[in-house]
């Protein structure tokens, strides 16, 4: 199976973090709702990455059994 596509929805993943990691550093966020609402998403994108490399971590079990 082509892995390629989980390698790059996963840095596509970690440059969107990075990206609202900066901005939040940069104090880009207008209020404390603002704020919230870009930890909430950055929450989502690190859960939807664990959920994608756990994927991950089993088909390549599956093809070495």
């Amino acid at each position: 199976m082509e892995l390629k596509i989980f390698d790059v929805l996963n840095q596509r993943i970690n440059e969107r973090v990075q990206d609202l990691n900066g901005s939040l550093c940069d104090g880009v966020a207008k209020d404390y709702a603002d704020y919230k609402g870009m930890c909430g998403v950055i929450k989502g994108l690190r859960t939807a990455q664990f959920e994608l490399n756990d994927l991950l971590r089993k088909i390549k079990d599956d093809d070495d059994e």
